[in-house]
């Protein structure tokens, strides 16, 4: 069922539309919202279907109609233009998709982004920052090495991607400083300075070393996650781990972090990343609440900066706990996961307007600051792969077979 509902609904002919009435529907959603969170759970199997359909739609929707994803679907002005930083690492996520449910249309999904970032490369090798659309037109280390994730992806499943491959992470290589940081070719569109959610970027080049392990690329991924946890405080705090608020740092970007000290260590084997990679993760567990919400922002201490859940940093942090359990064995790591993605699946809607089906809101509620009015592509990613981690764990299937 779920795949012949995946089937059906990447081949619709989908067209961009906005709400007629936005105000209204605005009002509604924050109205809906305020006043709590269902209690109907759809389950884990049903949640992928229709994130994953969703993703296939922002894919159709782009208002740049390019093969990229749309970065969101708005309430306000409805669906934006391709974003390549987040297309970059949704492609893995379809790739792993279509081969959970045997879905040759997802792989020709998959395909489509990876023509369409190939296209756009710079001579440098570097990617732009911001959506297809947004100026100024300047190549970006974090975009670059979420695209990498991609393109790794991309030439693991199908081949013919490892020279766009090379020339991304040549680039990040040529252009780190000696301790590690990436201070040059920041986002024009994200607060200066040195960024310690950058491990998320050297995650790529860890992608990139395990295609081409003799070009350097392990060693300066490495390099750059042992300069961050330099910033680490003794409580698992991360200095300098935001977009706009080093000292009300988003679960989102905090996440970003998080991932990647799990995947030096999982690269690596070297324990300082896992000690590390735990400690921030116990302190994330200290700002959960039972019911599985997390604030969207959060202080040094941990305590609570938001009175709204960044869902997109909640379903990261949850997958990395899901790790830390597979690691460790602790089984608190497992139930923190568990909680988190409840809270989440329960944020999704499955039966309005098509738009929004199965997307997963910046913020919940709708009005917090972080996506607000807005289903950003890369929320529904996350939680997509936080859910099928989630099965691996608890050994159930992530896709219920078709009906013979």
């Amino acid at each position: 069922m779920i795949k012949r509902l995946f089937t059906s609904l990447a081949r619709s002919n989908w067209g961009h539309r906005v709400a007629p009435d936005v105000e209204q529907r605005i009002r509604l959603s924050v109205e809906r919202d305020r006043r709590g969170l269902p209690s109907v759970d759809p389950g884990s199997q049903q949640a992928i279907a229709a994130a994953v359909s969703w993703l296939c739609r922002a894919q159709d929707c782009s208002a740049s109609a390019d093969g990229g994803v749309a970065r969101a679907y708005s309430l306000r002005s409805g669906w934006s233009a391709s974003y390549p930083e987040t297309t970059g690492y949704i492609i893995p996520t379809i790739i792993d998709c279509a081969t959970a449910s045997n879905n040759e249309e997802l792989r020709a999904r998959a395909r489509r982004m990876l023509s369409w970032l190939r296209s756009i490369q710079m001579p440098c090798g570097g990617f732009q920052g911001g959506k297809i659309d947004s100026v100024p037109i300047v190549p970006v280390v974090f975009n670059t090495g979420q695209i990498l994730i991609g393109l790794a992806a991309g030439e693991k499943a199908f081949g013919g991607h490892r020279d766009p491959l090379l020339r991304a992470a040549d680039w990040l290589v040529s252009i780190q400083d000696r301790d590690g940081c990436w201070r040059k070719f920041p986002s024009p569109f994200a607060m200066q300075g040195d960024r310690t959610y950058d491990t998320h970027t050297a995650w790529g080049l860890l992608e990139a070393a395990r295609i081409e392990p003799a070009r350097g690329y392990a060693e300066a991924a490495l390099r750059n996650v042992r300069w961050a946890l330099g910033h680490q405080h003794n409580n698992g705090w991360m200095d300098k781990c935001c977009l706009s608020d080093w000292t009300q740092p988003l679960t989102h970007t905090l996440g970003y972090a998080l991932r990647g000290m799990l995947e030096a260590f999982r690269y690596s084997q070297d324990e300082q990343f896992l000690i590390a990679a735990q400690k921030t993760a116990d302190g994330l567990m200290a700002a959960r609440g039972a019911d599985g919400f997390l604030p969207g922002t959060l202080r040094q201490d941990w305590s609570s900066a938001a009175e709204w859940a960044c869902l997109t940093g909640t379903v990261q942090i949850a997958y990395c706990w899901f790790t830390l359990y597979q690691i460790r064995g602790d089984v608190r790591y497992r139930e923190a996961a568990l909680a988190a993605n409840h809270y989440v699946r329960r944020t999704i809607s499955l039966s309005e307007q098509p738009d929004i089906r199965g997307g997963v809101q910046g913020s919940f509620p709708i009005d917090g600051d972080y996506g607000k009015y807005e289903y950003p592509n890369w929320a529904a990613k996350f939680l997509i792969d936080s859910l099928m981690l989630e099965c691996a764990v608890l050994d159930q299937t992530a896709f219920a077979k078709p009906r013979p």
